[in-house]
């Protein structure tokens, strides 16, 4: 065939977390601290309501908003939890996870090559969606305020780009982080957004798993100019159903449908039967997650710094974005990819969350998995170490002593 493919899908770099995943993913016995999958089975509610809506035919086209019944659920839920409140379910679409969220988004605010900001690291799918949207990245470097956003670096990078920025791309709790905000921080930020005329993607899918003081959401303090995604997926341990949604002003949101909708049309309904039933647990009975979490974050945080792993210190999420010892070396790809092969543990390279050198020299960890898996994949962390550093010493030794016999 010689007609040449779509430009810009060829030109698309892959997406450096689903390759490294792929490159890794057929070693026996691998232990992976990589995905954010939490290690919880769905709450049976969810499982019960969804399994009856098959069984009762729920199997037909819905609403490619999102059924009424769904998007009014999910008002209630937001504005229960974060004190949000939207006139109405037209404020709601209904989407394929965070994913086609962020599609969806991208292709309405952005005109090709216009510019949005993004604090960095972030999520790296992002900066896949976002070029085939057509818009342009504008990273923020946030290692230079200990990975968070503040007013003074948007202010410095709006006035250093040339790009044409229209919106700003803010996941807090975030991936890869952890790292999130006070109601105080976000005040702050919500007035430069404002000074700056910026549509807000206010990404909050990890806003349950908050661990110091209370999620505060930008679309309450911002409300005509933001975009809220959130979903269950994390929440309420329901990767694998792809619920996601978006919330956002009337006219707004009206726009975006026009994308949503040929995009996916519509989520199955089945799905989205199960959902209503998730949005009516009582927070109390899902508590118990962000509890364990919090556990595994504090066990996995010390494990690590007794090693001499830098650490971004994380108030939320489900990761621990992780600096290499000196000694260990400045390659994350190569130690991310030579512990997998070598000690059957597999854990994300730093580079694939951002467009700055020094996210190189870091690794990311997710303790999601069950603690079990959290403690043997750590394990066998700390014997790959151990066994570095050993090496070294022996090289060091030896070659002191070759120096020695020289002389």
């Amino acid at each position: 065939m010689s007609k040449p493919l779509n430009s810009a899908v060829v030109s698309l770099t892959p997406d450096k977390l689903l390759d490294f995943q792929h490159s890794v993913a057929n070693i026996e016995g691998l232990v992976s601290l990589t995905l954010g999958e939490p290690g919880f089975a769905t709450p049976a509610p969810v499982k019960k309501a969804t399994i009856q809506a098959i069984e009762e035919d729920r199997s037909h086209y819905g609403d490619s908003q999102g059924e009424p019944k769904l998007r009014s659920a999910i008002l209630d839920y937001m504005a229960d939890r974060y004190d949000l409140q939207y006139p109405s379910i037209d404020n709601v679409i209904v989407t394929v996870g965070v994913t086609e969220a962020m599609q969806s988004i991208f292709k309405t605010l952005l005109a090709p090559g216009q510019g949005l900001l993004i604090p960095d690291p972030a999520y790296g799918s992002y900066f896949s969606a976002l070029s085939l949207a057509g818009g342009t990245a504008v990273p923020i470097d946030t290692g230079k305020t200990a990975y968070k956003l503040t007013p003074a670096l948007i202010d410095e990078t709006i006035a250093e780009t040339t790009e044409d920025v229209h919106a700003i791309l803010f996941n807090y709790p975030n991936n890869p982080t952890g790292v999130t905000y006070t109601k105080e921080e976000l005040e702050e930020l919500a007035e430069t957004f404002k000074r700056h005329d910026l549509w807000v993607i206010s990404d909050e899918i990890y806003s349950e798993l908050t661990y110091e003081g209370n999620h505060y959401s930008m679309g309450k303090l911002l409300p005509d100019q933001t975009v809220v995604v959130n979903g269950l997926s994390k929440s309420h341990a329901m990767t694998g159903y792809r619920l996601g949604f978006i919330l956002g002003p009337t006219a707004l949101i009206q726009q975006i449908q026009k994308v949503h909708g040929p995009l996916v049309f519509a989520v199955p309904t089945f799905i989205q039967d199960g959902a209503v039933a998730a949005l009516k647990i009582p927070k109390e009975d899902l508590a118990f997650m962000r509890v364990e979490y919090q556990k595994r974050r504090d066990y996995a945080k010390k494990f690590l710094a007794d090693l001499g792993f830098e650490l971004v210190s994380p108030k939320g999420a489900f990761y621990l974005f992780a600096k290499l010892p000196a000694d260990l070396g400045e390659d994350g790809w190569a130690f991310a990819t030579a512990l997998a092969q070598q000690a059957k543990v597999s854990v994300i390279p730093g580079a694939g969350f951002s467009f700055f050198d020094e996210a190189k020299k870091f690794i990311r960890i997710s303790y999601a998995a069950d603690m079990a898996q959290l403690q043997e994949g750590l394990k066998r962390l700390k014997t790959y170490v151990d066994e570095q550093r050993a090496a070294q010493e022996t090289a060091e030794a030896l070659s002191e002593d070759m120096t020695a016999l020289a002389d």
